[in-house]
């Protein structure tokens, strides 16, 4: 079975030769929309695998922060229409290998997360891309309100992917 991962929401059309504007969730935006890279659409609404639409980038342009896209298969604004609110995904084979300390986003959400004193705080359920630095947003054990911890250095001390497992440093005013 096949993993997908989220690169990208199609979020209108642009123009009338068949590209569409993204809102990019990945870190890797050249590299992911790489004229001849293969991508694949999930329609809105889609409710299986089975309905994604396999598709070729021939196109990739920055316009203010919208990434444009246009594919081999599909021409003009009729075409490509359909797929608005839809997402853009990759096969995990696609994901590549990462430098020590860089993690997917799928990695992070779900691990656990303890002070350096071995005290659960809760799990991270979102990442914010804020400016800077990613912010991890945990959701709380005890159930209050979430937790924000930057994704910095002097916070972060371990993360393991394999047990689930995030080490914080708790700076003051942090909770």
């Amino acid at each position: 079975m096949t993993n997908w991962y989220r690169v990208g929401k199609i979020v209108n059309t642009h123009g009338i030769r068949g590209e569409i504007r993204v809102i990019s969730t990945t870190d890797f935006e050249e590299e992911r929309f790489e004229v001849g890279k293969r991508l694949y659409i999930e329609p809105p609404g889609s409710k299986t695998t089975k309905d994604l639409i396999r598709v070729t980038v021939s196109a990739h342009r920055k316009h203010k922060n919208f990434d444009l896209l246009q594919f081999e298969e599909y021409h003009n604004i009729s075409q490509v229409e359909p797929f608005k609110g839809g997402l853009l995904k990759v096969e995990e084979s696609e994901l590549g290998e990462l430098d020590e300390h860089e993690y997917y986003y799928h990695e992070i959400i779900g691990c656990v997360v303890f002070t350096e004193e071995g005290e659960e705080l809760g799990k991270i359920k979102e990442i914010l891309s804020p400016g800077a630095n990613d912010v991890w947003v945990i959701q709380s054990k005890s159930g209050g309100k979430d937790i924000l911890i930057p994704y910095i250095d002097s916070v972060v001390k371990e993360v393991d992917v394999k047990q689930k497992i995030v080490k914080i440093h708790l700076l003051e005013g942090l909770l």
